[in-house]
C-alpha cells in the first residue's frame, strides 16, 4: 500500500478497507485481518491500523468480537457508500466544478464523455 501526502495514514487505511468492502472483497460477516497482521502487511505501526479500525467501528462498518477479531458489519456497503458520497460531495465536487468552469466544459459535453467512459468500461 502506498500512502499519499495530505491525508492521515489511518484514514487512507480506512479508505482501503472501505473500498475492499464496496468491491465485495470482504463481505458482511467476513473476518478482516487482525491489527498486527494488517500492520505487518502494509508496513505501518499497529497503532495506526488500530486507529483506522476504531474509526471504522465508530462508523458501524466493522465490529469487534472480543478475542476473535474484527468483522465486516451489517449493511456495511450501504454505510461506506453513504460516507464516500458525502465525502465526495463535500471535498471533491467543489474542486471538480471549479475545473469544469475554468476549462469551460459544459454539462452536455461532460455527460457525453461520461457515457463514453461507461460504454468503454462495460465492453
Amino acid at each position: 500500500m502506498e500512502f499519499k501526502d495530505g491525508k492521515a495514514i489511518y484514514l487512507q487505511i480506512a479508505d482501503y478497507i472501505a473500498e475492499n468492502i464496496i468491491n465485495n472483497e470482504w463481505k458482511e460477516g467476513d473476518r478482516i485481518p487482525s491489527v498486527r497482521e494488517f500492520a505487518v502487511d502494509i508496513e505501518v505501526n499497529p497503532n495506526t491500523v488500530m486507529r483506522a479500525y476504531s474509526w471504522l467501528q465508530d462508523e458501524g462498518i466493522i465490529f469487534n468480537k472480543r478475542g476473535i477479531g474484527y468483522f465486516v458489519g451489517e449493511e456495511s456497503v450501504e454505510k461506506v457508500m453513504k460516507l464516500k458520497r458525502e465525502d465526495f460531495i463535500k471535498k471533491e465536487l467543489p474542486y471538480f466544478f471549479r475545473i469544469l468552469e475554468m476549462l469551460k466544459i459544459d454539462f452536455d459535453s461532460l455527460k457525453d464523455m461520461y457515457d463514453e467512459y461507461r460504454n468503454e468500461r462495460s465492453a
